[in-house]
């Protein structure tokens, strides 16, 4: 956030970054020193039937990934947000701010959407604890006390799921428009303004993803590279969705959405279910999908800034990339079920062609993690100084991207997250898909 205090990189963070690269050079000059047995391992593979088969794959998954990639390339340099429309031209809006277990984070929240840029006339602010077991009340009734009548607070009679909680939000809210905000977010001054405009100008748009980057990183190495992913992420990749009209997922963090076609799903939406049991991860993407089916286009708003906290240990990052993944397995069979028809007017081939890609990927993690297998017992050293080289070359656009976009010293965490992502979080996919049924938030319970 542009107003953040911002503190120096430790020493910790210096030596993970050199260590990082230390490591990929390394890795490069083993390459080099063993190009002849690179060239013999690969000529072994070849004449063999598995072999030449996971060489064929790994040579079209490459040519599927290098195609995409120019693809989103092309789509990125076409996308540009949308700018703010006039005081007048606003329409009235209802922000949404479930908390859970937040503690004084969820006040500050609240405190920065007060402090929006929007005409106070159409800005109505809700918040509902979803049964905390801390002392989010508690803050958020210092909120109400600082804000009074900008702010309507309320509590769930026990913890029904942020799922139950946006839906009370939903049923009270008396906007055009509704936008939802994470409690561990924090949002600048004309973010609200920015995300609802396409909404007014664009009469086919029925929700805009905002712009999420993390608010916690200064506190610790996750955060630092989470930081930088997040940014391709958004930036880089829903810039390119944008663009075909057809953001799979508007986040939680920050999203909108016209209250019309929040209602025409809202009965299907709470009472979806999975497998026969009722949906408690996935919400945003779910609306968003229910969205899509309806004949809308999704945007992405590059200039509607929201900053939130992420997990800042192996385990928390890992659970809630499994609760994503989940919800991605979810969602994508049931974009299944309508994206092949006749859902809307106009060009489906945006949202056909991202569905195809993200189940391509999905599909194909089980092949990779057996391939991955296959090549570190037949060759381990041949493997890692490969995966790593490989990961030097790969992970250079994200650090120019980032460096053109805000600076060279952040940037340079996408090498460091690179390497734990490909050799500590490879499963997330895989054990998402075998437990794509499995219910459950994972995080932000009280520790016992």
């Amino acid at each position: 956030m542009d107003d953040k205090k911002k503190s120096p990189i430790n020493f910790k963070a210096i030596l993970t970054l050199v260590s990082s690269f230390v490591i990929m050079i390394g890795a490069a000059f083993v390459v080099y020193m063993l190009q002849d047995d690179f060239s013999k391992f690969n000529y072994d593979r070849l004449n063999n039937n598995f072999g030449f088969l996971f060489f064929s794959l790994a040579a079209a998954l490459f040519a599927f990934g290098v195609m995409t990639f120019l693809y989103d390339l092309y789509l990125y340099f076409k996308y540009k947000p949308i700018a703010s429309v006039s005081d007048e031209e606003l329409p009235t809006v209802t922000v949404i701010v479930p908390a859970y277990n937040e503690g004084k984070q969820v006040w500050a929240t609240l405190k920065s959407l007060a402090k929006s840029d929007y005409p106070k006339e159409k800005l109505q602010l809700l918040s509902i604890d979803d049964g905390s077991k801390d002392d989010t009340w508690q803050w958020m009734k210092e909120a109400k006390k600082l804000l009074g009548d900008q702010v309507t607070i309320m509590q769930q009679p026990k913890n029904m799921g942020k799922r139950h909680a946006l839906y009370r939000g939903f049923n009270m809210g008396s906007g055009e428009i509704f936008v939802t905000v994470d409690s561990d977010s924090i949002v600048k001054k004309d973010t609200l303004r920015n995300l609802v405009s396409p909404i007014v100008v664009d009469k086919k748009c029925g929700a805009v993803a905002g712009n999420i980057q993390v608010l916690n990183n200064n506190k610790a190495l996750l955060p630092k590279m989470l930081n930088v992913s997040f940014v391709m992420s958004f930036e880089f990749k829903r810039s390119a969705e944008s663009s075909l009209n057809s953001v799979l997922c508007t986040p939680g963090a920050l999203a909108a959405y016209k209250a019309s076609a929040v209602f025409a799903c809202l009965p299907e939406w709470i009472d979806q279910k999975f497998m026969g049991k009722a949906s408690d991860i996935g919400e945003d993407r779910a609306l968003t999908n229910m969205i899509l089916k309806q004949g809308y286009s999704v945007l992405f708003q590059k200039n509607a800034y929201a900053y939130t906290n992420v997990p800042e240990d192996y385990i928390g990052l890992y659970k809630m990339f499994i609760r994503w993944g989940r919800s991605n397995v979810r969602e994508n069979i049931a974009m299944y079920k309508y994206v092949f028809t006749d859902f809307k007017e106009g060009s489906k081939f945006g949202s056909r062609l991202l569905f195809v890609t993200q189940s391509i990927k999905m599909i194909m993690s089980y092949p990779f993690l057996l391939f991955m297998m296959y090549f570190i017992f037949t060759h381990p050293v041949l493997f890692i100084s490969s995966t790593l080289l490989s990961i030097l070359v790969v992970s250079t656009f994200p650090v120019l991207f980032y460096t053109k976009r805000y600076d060279l010293k952040q940037a340079l965490w996408a090498y460091s997250y690179s390497i734990l992502y490909t050799f500590g979080l490879f499963w997330i996919t895989p054990y998402s898909i075998a437990t794509a049924g499995k219910s459950g938030w994972l995080t932000r319970e009280i520790a016992a």
